[in-house]
């Protein structure tokens, strides 16, 4: 009788079922260049020598019944989302081997566009979960190397090194194209992971648009701050290489003017357009003409981001909320738009942006140039 041979094997990293996580936990990390196979199948199979064996050979050892765990697409794990990654790696060929040598430690130069724009290539190609595959791009397919890949990192990190990318921030502080770090550095691949911040869903700051690669795919989801598990070890971090976009107005649009101060001696000048003369020649709370703004093709000129921020007071915010209110976006103003930036008008701007099927940081409610655009043609 043939002695069966018994074979110490390393747990599937890419598994997610009871016996793969039992055996990660136990036994030390697997060592490079040793094949990986599911310890529950292999152990089956080593049973089902042994009984065949033992009863003689005319007995047929069982099959193994198939021991990993169907997958369940956007269900949360229990114990996190349970994505073990690759450790630091270079961009990789088209054949995935390794490239050369990147500049490491560079933080190259990116707008928050570009950010999501690269993240949402991944999603759109549902570039599958893996952390041994790399995509066409050289970038690992785990959750760090999707988050290194919407950076343009010169090379592949992970958990345990992008915050030294970054910017640790506040909660308030978040903007799309941020990252949200969880790094368990006792046990990485027990609930560490990483996404990116897509922006708030609503005012609530509740909920968020995430970027993430998980299984089975990168994928943009709506997520509850800061995570579905251990939410409360995920921290905020912003890219060292974002540049941010200036709050620039139009070069069409001029500077807008001061509101004049009252003198003391009544003034037989007549008021200005656009202010009140009770109010102090502070802009009127009726709509403004937008006359100081040349039009272009029908559209008042856009008067700059600056206009439209919390505890802005000008006669452009009530330009938008009425032409809002006649685009059938007024439900949210309960007595009707006003010259100073409020919730509402945040909330009327989102819900018209959101019908142009803009979601996440480009329907965040600030009317932008595109937003302006469309609102008036």
């Amino acid at each position: 009788m043939e002695t069966p041979v018994f074979e110490e094997i390393d747990p599937a990293s890419d598994c997610d079922c009871p016996g793969c996580a039992h055996w990660r936990r136990v036994l030390p990390h697997p060592t490079p260049h040793r094949p990986f196979a599911h310890p529950a199948a292999r152990r089956a199979l080593a049973l089902a020598a042994l009984t065949s064996a033992a009863l003689g050979a005319d007995h047929t050892a069982p099959t193994p019944a198939a021991a990993h765990a169907p997958l369940r697409p956007g269900v949360p794990a229990d114990d996190g989302p349970e994505t073990p990654q690759g450790g630091t790696a270079p961009l990789h060929g088209p054949a995935g081997t390794p490239g050369k040598p990147s500049d490491t430690g560079k933080t190259p130069e990116t707008t928050r566009e570009k950010i999501i724009q690269r993240a949402q290539k991944w999603v759109d190609a549902k570039v599958p979960y893996s952390m041994t595959s790399y995509w066409s791009d050289g970038y690992r397919q785990d959750c760090s190397g999707y988050v290194s890949m919407a950076w343009g990192l010169p090379q592949n990190e992970w958990t345990g090194s992008l915050h030294t990318f970054g910017t640790r921030i506040a909660k308030a502080e978040l903007q799309p194209g941020d990252m949200l770090l969880f790094h368990n550095p006792d046990n990485p691949e027990n609930g560490s992971h990483v996404v990116l911040f897509g922006g708030w869903t609503d005012y609530t700051r509740t909920s968020y648009i995430a970027f993430e690669s998980t299984r089975p795919h990168a994928r943009r989801a709506v997520t509850p701050y800061a995570y579905w598990s251990n939410s409360a070890r995920y921290v905020p971090y912003r890219y060292k290489g974002v540049v941010e976009t200036p709050l620039a107005t139009s070069p069409e649009t001029p500077p807008v003017t001061p509101p004049e101060t009252p003198s003391a001696t009544p003034s037989p000048t007549p008021a200005l357009p656009g202010t009140d003369p009770r109010r102090g020649g502070r802009p009127s709370a009726a709509p403004h003409t937008g006359a100081h703004a040349p039009a272009s093709h029908g559209v008042p000129g856009y008067p700059g981001r600056a206009m439209f921020r919390p505890g802005a007071d000008n006669p452009y915010v009530t330009q938008l909320g009425g032409q809002l209110v006649k685009k059938g976006f007024g439900r949210h103003y309960p007595d009707g738009p006003g010259p100073r930036w409020g919730e509402a008008d945040r909330r009327a701007v989102e819900a018209f942006q959101r019908t142009q099927g803009w979601r996440g940081g480009a329907a965040d409610g600030y009317p932008g140039p595109e937003t302006w655009r469309r609102l008036f043609s």
